[in-house]
This record gives C-alpha cells, sequence and structure tokens, in this order.
C-alpha cells in the first residue's frame, strides 16, 4: 500500500500568529523592505502570470477543477494581448534576472520541507529594492516559472518523448490518468492560486490609483489600505511558499505518490486567510475610489460650470463635455435615419438639449413631436435653424434593467430628432450640473444653447408651448419681443389646438370656448347659447376644452358631448392638455418677466382663465376676430344667456359681444370665491404677492396636495 512520503511532507502552516508574533513577523518583513525608488509598472507582468496559471492546467481531467477561473481560450488571448499591449517585454527584460531568482529560492527551499516562514523572508530579502506591488507580482511570477514548467512537463508527457523524458527522470506521477486521486490537492491548489491573484491584483490597483485625488499620506482610507498592504504581501507570499512546497512535493514521488487530506486542508486554511485578507482591502479599494469619483466629480462639475462661463470657437467644447468626451463611439442616435451619429452633426448649429427622465408625459412628446416635425418641413426658414437633442436623465442608484432599456429603444424609435445613444455616456457630474444649474426635478426641460454653446435660455419650453418654432432663437429678447406683439384674443389663446378655430375666424363667426365637468350645466349653457344664437341672430360655433390635467372623467364627458351632439370638442385629450400647459407657460413667462395683474393686461387675462379651471363650476370666453372677448365662470355667463331678452336692444344697437360684455358686468358680483391653482414646478417663480384678478386684493396662500385616479 502507498504511503506519503513523511520525509518529504510540508510543515503544517498555522492560519494566523498571534497579536505578538504577527507584530514580531511584520517587524521583520518591514525590516527587509528598502525600496530604491524606482517606479514599474507590473500589471503587464501580471497578466502574463495569469495567463500561465489559466493554460497551466487546461488539459483533460483537471480543467474542470479550476472551472471558476474561467480558462477558457478567448480569456487567455485577451490576456495575452492585454500584456503585449502594455509593454510586457521592456517589463520583463528588466525583471528576468530577479524572477529567475525567486524561481530558484522556491525549487530549492520548498523541496525538503523547510520551514514557510523562513523561505517568505529569503524571498522578501530577494525583493528588498521593490515597491510592494512589485514584490507580490515577482513572487507570483517566480512561482509561475516553476508551475508552469511542472504542467508543461505533466501535459507533454503523454505525446512528447522529450517531455516524458524528463518526467521521468523528475519522478514525476501520472498526474493525467490519476486526476481523480488528485483533485482534492488541485482543487485546493487552484482555489489558493486564484486567491493570491484576486490580492495581488487588489494591490496593483491601489498602487494605481490617481494620486492627484487621493494621497496615502493624509486620506483616511488610503492611510488604512496602506497599512494593510504589507500585511497582505506577506500572507500572499507566504502561500505562494505553500504552493511550491506543495508541487515541489510531487517530484520524485512516481507512482507511489498518494495525496494527503492534511495538505489539502493547509491550503484551505490559507485560501480561507488570503480570501478575508482580498474582502477587507476590496472594501478599502472600493472606499478610495469612491472617494476619487467624488473628487472627479466635483473637478468636471467645476470644470462645466467654468466652460459655460467662457467664450467658444463653436459649440464643440460644450457638447463633448455634456454628452461624451471621448472618440471610442457614436454617442448621439440620429431620429431620422435610425442610427448612431458623431457629435459633428451639431457643430456650429443653435441646439435645443430636451432633459427629461424616462417618463416623458404622452402629451408634451406628442406637441413636441408636431412642431418638430413642423419645423423639418421648412428647413430654410431662419426660425427653423436648429437642432433637438434628448438627453435621458436615469437614477444611477437604482440598477439598469431590461424596462428601462426597453423604454430608451422605444423613444428612440419614434423620436425624430436626436437623442444620446444611452443614457450611461452621461457623467454624473453633468447629472449633477443639470440639477443643481438647470433646476431639472422630473419636469422635462428645454435648455437651449447658441452656435457657440452658450446657454440663451435656461428653460425655453414655455416659450416652445407658446409659440413654437417662431419662439428662435429663444433668447429672451426675442421673448420680449414676441410678447410686445401680442395682444390678447383668441387666436393666442387658443392657438392650434383645433384647424377649425382658424376657419371660423376667417368665416366672421362667434367662436364660444367653454370648460367644465358639471354635465348639467354643460347641457343647460349649449343648448340656452344656441337658442340666443338662433334669436340673437349670429352664427356661434362651441368648443369644450375641459380641464387642465385631463383624465378619465374628461374623456368621458367628451364622448357624451359628442353622443349629444351639444357641441364641437376636442377628440385627443392631448389637445385639452395643450390648451391649458400654453395658459401654465403664458403664466410662467410672464412671471419671469416681472409681469402682474397689476401691470399686464393679458397676465389679467390668463390669471383668469387659471382661476376658472381652478373653480368647481363651468365658464366660457366667447369672441368674434381679434376684437375684445366675453368670459364668466358658469353660472353667470349662463344668466346672461337666459336673460338675453334684458339686453338684447343693446346687442342690436353695439352688437352682440359688447353688449354682453356690458351685461355681464351688471350681473359681476362683489361676492366671489377665486382659486388659483399654479402649475406644478413653478415654486421659485411665485411671488408671495399675489393679487386677485377680480377685485385686486391679496390672495391667501395654501398648500394643496391632489391625487386625482380618475
Amino acid at each position: 500500500m502507498a504511503l506519503v512520503p513523511h520525509q518529504k511532507a510540508p510543515r503544517r502552516e498555522r492560519n494566523m500568529f498571534t497579536s505578538s508574533e504577527d507584530t514580531a513577523m511584520m517587524k521583520q518583513i518591514q525590516a527587509t523592505h528598502a525600496p530604491d525608488g524606482r517606479e514599474l509598472s507590473v500589471k503587464p507582468l501580471l497578466h502574463i502570470v495569469e495567463d500561465i496559471f489559466l493554460r497551466a492546467t487546461n488539459v483533460p481531467g483537471i480543467t474542470d477543477i479550476v472551472q471558476h477561473q474561467g480558462e477558457h481560450e478567448a480569456q487567455v488571448d485577451e490576456l495575452e494581448e492585454k500584456a503585449l499591449q502594455n509593454g510586457f517585454h521592456e517589463t520583463i527584460e528588466m525583471l528576468s534576472y530577479n524572477i529567475n531568482k525567486i524561481s530558484c529560492e522556491m525549487s530549492c527551499k520548498c523541496s525538503g520541507g523547510g520551514d514557510a516562514h523562513a523561505t517568505t523572508v529569503a524571498i522578501f530579502n530577494l525583493v528588498s529594492n521593490y515597491s510592494w506591488d512589485e514584490k507580490v507580482v515577482l513572487a507570483l511570477a517566480g512561482f509561475a516559472v516553476n508551475y508552469g514548467e511542472f504542467w508543461l512537463v505533466a501535459q507533454l508527457s503523454l505525446t512528447n518523448p522529450l517531455a516524458k523524458a524528463v518526467a521521468l527522470l523528475k519522478q514525476l506521477p501520472d498526474i493525467i490518468e490519476r486526476a481523480d486521486n488528485l483533485k482534492p490537492k488541485f482543487e485546493a491548489l487552484a482555489d489558493l492560486i486564484r486567491a493570491m491573484m484576486d490580492v495581488a491584483k487588489c494591490i496593483v490597483e491601489f498602487k494605481e490609483l490617481p494620486l492627484q485625488y487621493i494621497t496615502p499620506d493624509t486620506d483616511l482610507e488610503m492611510v488604512t489600505a496602506t497599512a494593510h498592504i504589507p500585511t497582505a504581501v506577506y500572507w500572499t507570499i507566504r502561500s505562494i511558499v505553500a504552493c511550491a512546497s506543495q508541487i515541489m512535493g510531487l517530484i520524485g514521488m512516481g507512482h507511489e505518490y498518494t495525496a494527503s487530506t492534511t495538505e489539502a486542508w493547509e491550503l484551505s486554511g490559507l485560501a480561507h486567510k488570503v480570501n478575508d485578507i482580498h474582502s477587507h482591502l476590496t472594501k478599502q479599494l472600493t472606499l478610495c475610489i469612491k472617494h476619487i469619483d467624488e473628487k472627479r466629480h466635483i473637478e468636471a462639475f467645476q470644470m462645466l460650470g467654468s466652460l459655460f462661463e467662457a467664450s467658444h470657437v463653436d459649440n464643440m467644447k460644450i457638447l463633448r463635455a455634456l454628452i461624451y468626451a471621448k472618440d471610442d463611439q457614436l454617442p448621439l442616435f440620429d431620429g431620422s435615419t435610425k442610427k448612431r451619429a458623431s457629435l459633428d452633426v451639431l457643430r456650429r448649429r443653435s441646439v435645443l438639449l430636451l432633459i427629461s427622465d424616462l417618463e416623458i408625459p404622452q402629451g408634451e412628446f406628442s406637441a413636441l413631436s408636431e412642431m418638430y416635425s413642423e419645423a423639418r418641413e421648412q428647413p430654410a426658414r431662419p426660425e427653423n435653424q436648429y437642432e433637438l437633442v434628448w438627453l435621458p436623465i436615469v437614477d444611477r442608484s437604482s440598477p439598469w434593467n431590461e424596462i428601462k432599456e426597453k423604454q430608451i429603444d422605444d423613444f428612440q424609435r419614434i423620436m425624430p430628432w436626436y437623442s444620446v445613444y444611452h443614457p450611461s455616456l452621461l457623467d454624473v457630474a453633468v447629472i449633477r450640473y443639470i440639477t443643481e444649474v438647470w433646476h431639472f426635478n422630473k419636469k422635462p426641460l428645454l435648455v437651449v444653447l447658441d452656435q457657440q454653446g452658450k446657454v440663451v435660455n435656461p428653460n425655453a419650453i414655455h416659450m416652445m408651448w407658446i409659440w413654437g418654432s417662431l419662439a428662435f432663437p429663444f433668447t429672451c429678447s426675442r421673448e420680449e419681443a414676441l410678447w410686445k406683439e401680442e395682444t390678447w384674443k383668441i387666436d393666442l389663446l387658443a392657438d392650434s389646438i383645433d384647424p377649425m378655430i382658424q376657419t371660423w375666424m376667417e368665416q366672421k363667426k362667434y367662436i364660444c370656448l367653454y370648460g367644465g365637468e358639471d354635465m348639467e350645466w354643460i347641457r343647460k349653457f349649449t343648448s340656452t347659447a344656441k337658442q340666443v344664437a338662433s334669436e340673437a341672430p349670429i352664427q356661434l360655433e362651441m368648443l369644450y376644452v375641459g380641464k387642465s390635467n385631463p383624465k378619465e372623467k374628461i374623456k368621458k364627458k367628451i364622448d357624451r358631448i359628442q353622443s349629444e351632439k351639444l357641441s364641437h370638442v376636442l377628440a385627443d385629450v392631448t389637445w385639452i392638455w395643450f390648451f391649458w400647459v400654453r395658459l401654465e407657460s403664458m403664466w410662467h413667462s410672464k412671471v419671469q418677466h416681472r409681469r402682474t395683474v397689476e401691470n399686464d393686461t393679458i397676465m389679467q387675462e390668463i390669471m383668469t382663465m387659471l382661476t376658472f379651471d381652478g373653480s368647481d363650476q363651468g365658464w366660457a370666453v366667447i369672441s368674434m376676430g381679434p376684437g375684445e372677448m366675453a368670459k364668466a365662470k358658469g353660472d353667470t355667463i349662463l344668466k346672461a344667456f337666459v336673460e338675453f331678452e334684458l339686453w338684447s336692444a343693446n346687442a342690436n344697437e353695439k352688437g352682440f359681444l359688447p353688449a354682453m360684455i356690458d351685461y355681464l358686468h351688471e350681473l359681476h358680483s362683489p361676492s366671489h370665491c377665486n382659486r388659483l391653482i399654479l402649475p406644478p414646478g413653478t415654486t421659485g417663480s411665485i411671488s408671495e404677492r399675489v393679487v386677485c384678478v377680480e377685485c385686486g386684493r391679496l390672495m391667501e396662500k395654501f398648500i394643496m396636495y391632489r391625487c386625482c385616479s380618475d
């Protein structure tokens, strides 16, 4: 019966020193440390070492033992390519002598079951002039030479006469044929090698941290890690010695060798310790990287601010800083061609940045798409000389998933304009800038950059809703000029929500826009208005525009109005939304220009419409052409129609609309309760002093929370 040769058994490894032993041991190791100040990049050498470990056991019967190491040919080829690309030949020329010395040291001292700690110290003495990361990689390289030679002979001995002869002289056991018997030993070896490589990679990563963002002497995260790295290097080299002892123990054993369970336990114990060290170092490395990222983000954030303050020849510096600075991929997706595109397509163009999350409201998307498509139909017109780019902002704290990926794909499939190809291309500092400086908070923004990349409007969405592309170039002065051209009339109020309005205006018909949710009032109002129009006689067209934030309840009202043929309706609720969002945008625009109901007549009318929407009852506005409009809440305007006989004579004399306005003034009661519900996301624009549009008194301020599930 074959026995494990006692003279070859390596001394049992201790999992832990006691604290006093640990301190003494590290003092001994620190005494060997005398770096000469040379800086070497050992990462390419580490790639070659990993390459050897992966290829060494890629043989039938043994391959499955180290499956978790990922010894696939593609991975091995990738490692080899990395090493060559990173200047391996230059590095190996400088280090090959010492690698061979370490290899010989292990061959000699690990063959006879010598003291593992003494051998470890001897290796530290060989690498005394190197930094800690260089020490551990050189030790691994020395072991990799022995390990690779061992497996090269073992693999080739089955088919190559030279290898077979060498194996015979070394008295290697038939490893391939006896894979099952040796499996526990090689499993333990593979686990320990993987753990050693993990620690070495971690230490090298520490060495490569950019010192302009973190310093070993002052930053707490780095100070803590630096204090533990010597211990980590010691236990890694100590484990290398243990692995070398196990491999050397196989030489000369021939067919008599039988694996010991104790040996596997020794290796497993070391693997557990080294894994614990790796876990600790990884946590410290994560903290260091987080510290570096925070500093980088602050630097990038400040740089972005400086870029926007500076003057530029064109917009490319700004766009690269905002969207994507590298040249390794095309960062845009062209909505017209459905292909990726470079930032050059935006060079010296006015750019509108549509900033939103992945849930753009359908109404806003539809309205913006229609405006953009109209502008593309006449690209030569001056007001259409801009490009639109969607910047999708996602919450980086939640994991990316297939649902979000599908949302991006769905939007890009239907968007006619450019978009950032993927949200991950946007730097964290850019998202911070958009949030803190441009005040993005879920509600879509439309930031306008001129041809030199200067921000000419931090949010032109309100201008776009009011005037569309006519607002180009979307500057504050252009907004002021557009308001000077406007008066309160039906085409400003209703714009292009329905093409019938323009037709009615050309036909000089009276137009009545009305809203509310009370179907009983709607029936009475529409039937009475039709009766008065017949008696007046005037041509009257009525259009139902519902309420802001239209939902299922308004859809049902529309269906009933249509089925009962009470009036015209906006069948698509998007246009009801658009009618009200334009009014909200007008309010916002006026507030930005410091206009109030006390100094601006259009602001008075806007506030009146918004208070109509805030009330619980219906309302109506009646107009004919560009002149003055009659308006009132539901009960008042219905009463005026019911009592038409009382002012019909005045209507014959002055005209229908002036007479109606006079009668509404007579019906006006000083007793009223007006509510103004301001659009969400405008808190920063709200003045502490808002007066009632009806009586001029200061309005009380309340906070309202609303949840509408209809």
